[in-house]
Parts: C-alpha cells; sequence; structure tokens
C-alpha cells in the first residue's frame, strides 16, 4: 500500500533567499569536541599543528560556512586570553562549565587558523558570565584591529600580523539558566549585554551582534526574557538567539518525528516577540534570528562527567540512528521554511559531542546518521526557498494533530538553474506515491534522487560497521509534462535534484 500526497513549486512564490550560515555548526571546549575530536597531535592523520586531517576532510565535505567557539556553557568562565601566546606558558585551569581540566592548548588564533582549513567564518562568543565589557572590547582589539594598540600589537606578536576580521559575535550564552556560571536576570542581561555591544561596536563598527534569547523555549523566562532583553538591547543589536534540542528517549517515533511543528512555532513565537519590541519602539529594524544551537539531543539528562577534573573526557557521544537523521531532515526542512527571518543556524555540536561525525583517539573517524540530511541540506539547499503548495494525509501525535505524513521544501538556485526538493515521508509502514508540480519552471531534467533509508529504524553507523545508513542515489523519480511523480519509502529522507533545461550545471 502507499499514501499520497502532492506539492505545488512556482519560482515567483518565494520565502527568501538562503543565508548560507543557516547550515552553520558549534564546537564548544566541551568533551572530545576539540581535544581528540578537530585537534590531537600524534594521530597518524595528524598535520604540522596536530589538526586530524580526517575530520579536516569531513568537514569541508560539509561545506560548513559558519562555526560558534568557544562555547556554550564554557565561554561563561572563560578568560579568552588563557589561550593566546606561546603554548608552554599557557595555565591549566579547572573548567566549572563541565568539571575538567583545560589545558588552553587551543586557543582563539589556533581555531581561527583551523577555520581556515576549512573553509568557514567563526562566530565568536564573548564570557558575559564572570566578565563583561573590558574583556570583550579587549578581544574585540586583540582579533580584528590591524595594528598600533597593545592588544593587536600583542595578537601579532603572537605570529598573527593579519587580523582575524571576525564579523558576527554573540553577547554570552544562555544567560538566564541557572546552571551557567554568572547566570543573570533579564534586566542585569540586558543591560550588560548593550554596554558591552556599544564597546565592542566603538572598537569595530562593522561588527554583527547577538544578544541572548532566553535558552529554550520550556524556560520560564520564555518570552518575558525576550521581550526584556530586547527592550534593553534592540538598537545595538542584529540578532536574537534561539536554542531548542529534541529526543525521542519516550521511544515514541510519531511524536518524536512531529517534533518540527514545536520548532516552527518556536520561530514564529520568537520572530513575533521580535516584531513586538519593534512596534513598541517605533524602529525601522527588523530583527533576525539565530538559531544557534539546534540538534537531537538524547543523552540530555546526562550531568557532567562522574570523575571530576579529567581532560577531554567522552560526554554526551549520542549515537544517532535512522529516526534520529529523520528528525534532523525535518528540523532542516524546518529551517528552510523559515529563511526569511532565521538566518544563522548551528547544529550543535559538530564532532564527537551530540555530533554528526565521531572519532576515536588513535584510531578512525565515522560519520553518524544525521552527517547526511545535513549534508544534502548545505550542498543542495543554497539559493532561493519556494512556498510551496502542500497536500498530504495527516496523522495525529501525543503532542500535535494534523501532522503531514510529508514534511517538505524547495530551493531553487537560478545560478546553478538547479531546483532541489528535499522531503522526509513520516509514515512508519507505507510508501508515499508525491506528484511535484514544477511547471513554472519549464523543461527539467531529473539529475538524482538521493535516499536515505533502512528497513530498522534503530539503525547505526559504527566503526565496525560505518557505512550501515548511507544514502543511495537511485530513488524513484520521473518527470513527464511539467510533473515529478516520485515514490518516498516509509520513514525516509529524500533529496530530489532538477536541472533547468539550457542552464550550465
Amino acid at each position: 500500500m502507499s499514501i499520497k500526497s502532492t506539492m505545488l513549486i512556482d519560482k515567483n512564490f518565494t520565502v527568501s533567499e538562503v543565508d548560507p550560515r543557516l547550515y552553520g555548526s558549534f564546537i564548544e571546549h566541551l568533551g572530545r569536541a576539540v581535544y581528540g575530536g578537530i585537534y590531537e597531535p600524534g594521530h597518524p592523520t595528524a598535520d604540522e599543528n596536530g589538526f586530524r586531517r580526517d575530520a579536516l576532510d569531513a568537514i569541508r565535505a560539509l561545506n560548513v560556512p559558519i562555526i560558534r567557539y568557544p562555547g556554550g556553557n564554557f565561554v561563561s568562565g572563560y578568560n579568552w586570553e588563557d589561550g593566546v601566546g606561546p603554548k608552554s606558558e599557557r595555565k591549566r585551569l579547572l573548567e566549572l562549565a563541565w568539571w575538567t581540566t583545560e589545558t588552553n592548548e587551543i586557543g582563539t588564533n589556533e581555531f581561527a587558523d583551523w577555520a581556515k582549513l576549512v573553509g568557514a567564518e567563526v562566530m565568536m562568543a564573548v564570557n558575559l558570565g564572570t566578565r563583561g565589557i573590558d574583556a570583550a572590547r579587549n578581544l574585540v582589539e586583540y582579533c580584528n584591529h590591524p595594528s598600533g594598540s597593545y592588544w593587536s600589537d600583542l595578537r601579532i606578536s603572537h605570529g598573527y600580523k593579519e587580523p582575524h576580521r571576525f564579523k558576527t559575535w554573540c553577547l554570552g550564552n544562555e544567560m538566564d539558566g541557572p546552571w551557567q556560571i554568572g547566570a543573570k536576570t533579564a534586566v542585569e542581561y540586558g543591560r550588560l549585554a548593550n554596554e558591552t555591544a556599544k564597546a565592542m561596536r566603538w572598537v569595530d563598527p562593522s561588527l554583527e551582534l547577538v544578544a541572548c534569547g532566553s535558552s529554550s523555549s520550556g524556560m520560564s523566562t520564555f518570552a518575558d526574557w525576550e521581550a526584556t532583553v530586547l527592550d534593553l538591547t534592540y538598537d545595538q543589536v542584529d540578532f536574537l538567539s534561539l536554542h531548542t534540542y529534541y529526543n525521542n528517549n519516550s521511544n515514541d517515533t510519531p511524536n518524536f518525528l512531529a517534533r518540527s511543528l514545536d520548532m516552527d512555532q518556536f520561530i514564529d513565537s520568537v520572530a513575533s516577540i521580535c516584531d513586538y519590541v519593534k512596534a513598541k519602539k517605533r524602529s525601522k529594524k527588523k530583527l533576525m534570528l539565530s538559531l544557534d544551537e539546534w540538534n537531537v539531543w538524547n543523552s540530555i539528562g546526562s550531568s557532567r562527567a562522574e570523575e571530576r577534573w579529567q581532560i577531554a573526557p567522552p560526554e554526551f557521544e549520542d549515537v544517532y540512528t535512522l529516526e534520529d537523521a529523520l528528525a534532523v531532515g525535518c528540523f532542516l526542512i524546518t529551517l528552510l521554511k523559515h529563511a526569511d527571518r532565521v538566518k544563522m543556524a548551528c547544529i550543535a555540536q559538530l564532532i564527537n559531542v551530540i555530533a554528526p561525525i565521531t572519532t576515536e583517539n588513535g584510531g578512525p573517524l565515522w560519520l553518524q546518521t544525521t552527517y547526511y540530511p545535513y549534508l544534502h541540506a548545505s550542498l543542495y539547499g543554497r539559493g532561493t526557498v519556494l512556498q510551496p503548495i502542500v497536500s498530504s494525509p495527516k496523522y495525529d501525535a501525543k503532542d500535535f494533530t494534523d501532522v503531514p505524513y510529508l514534511e517538505a521544501i524547495a530551493v531553487h538556485n537560478e545560478e546553478q538553474g538547479q531546483v532541489t526538493v528535499f522531503a522526509v515521508n513520516r509514515h512508519l509502514s507505507e510508501d508515499m506515491e508525491l506528484k511535484v508540480d514544477v511547471r513554472s519552471f519549464g523543461e527539467l531534467r531529473l539529475i538524482e534522487h538521493l535516499v536515505l533509508e533502512n528497513d530498522d529504524l534503530k539503525a547505526i553507523n559504527t566503526k565496525a560497521n560505518p557505512n550501515n545508513v548511507v544514502p543511495r542515489a537511485g530513488g524513484q523519480s520521473v518527470i513527464d509534462g511539467g510533473q515529478v511523480s516520485a515514490r518516498l519509502g516509509k520513514a525516509s529522507w529524500n533529496v530530489i535534484r532538477l536541472q533547468v533545461a539550457g542552464s550550465r550545471g
């Protein structure tokens, strides 16, 4: 049996141009993200700076545009000066966010070097937990000012003549969370963030600044926090951050795959708060959103490492299943649907810590199931998001009603003359017959139909079997008379790539 769905896309019905930073990621000094993840001197693949080449290759393939650093909770107790200068002089310190020992082998300059190797910009975060205006303005001067001042000349003395020119900066992290070092009320944070932003911009007027939203929509502070913080910072910031994680710890797959509807509502709610403050202030500036932490996090209830003060112990190393990959695919589609407001997003995190890439210290690297939807969206989801008209059967889940079995979006890359349809069939037992009306584009040909599926929803990739869940070409799609007819397997992620006749590609 199969269910039937339809989708109409028109090149003139658009949502927004995609900001490439929608496909960003995040690396924090947490677990083995840095030490053992991107950096492991002595590893068989390590380069002359200790960076793992196998990790470089896997991350380069994703074409990640921007990576948030160095935290996360870590940043709220971080003195950036401890991570610059000669490594032999750097301190080993107790790291209170995750109860580990931080060696400071990797700091601002090394991370900037690494980001260049993978072709990514750096989204820097400043410490507004234990520190504030002074440390933030000094860090901007150190990173971005050319020369002729104390901090810029200090950078030059450390071997970096050219400034890093980091453009995007986060004003702290999750400052309403009681787990945060130096947690604050909305007024305390808003005042500090505003004054810090002023000083940072006086050093470098080109900066884009991100204010902290509440740590999640489940916080008791949610909505009031956003409204208060924006009331105090609106004129000084360009983005408001959102964080959200989902899991299937209740083992209710239909409900889990519907959680993208929650993300959809969360984004709409925060955008509404931004617009309320805009109206209240009679401002002409439209604030954009940075969903700079999102992912499936099944071990979210876990605590810090049981044995305190280890160096880079394994933490939050989730093993992702096919159903996790389907959920990530649904979340990516939701982000594309909101490309008019969500201009930056960071899947958290990039390697080892709740991540699409896993390494073994001294050993191999393998790709988790969630790597592939992220890869496909980043590679083929560049261009203009189209506003689809979708008709699909629906189901009711524990926390959601009228959940469409088809979750889908399309992106038109006019430069490359390509149209890409991203689609998830949420039905767990039936294939879907999908018809996509693409007549407005004229003659099209099928480039490929990629499919990620497995008969076992709990199937995973492992060191021993790294190719258990991988995408395959050869999905069932044909084009005839301006209509794509596709068969989407049960519980599957699908990427249907089309080429416009007469265009290059």
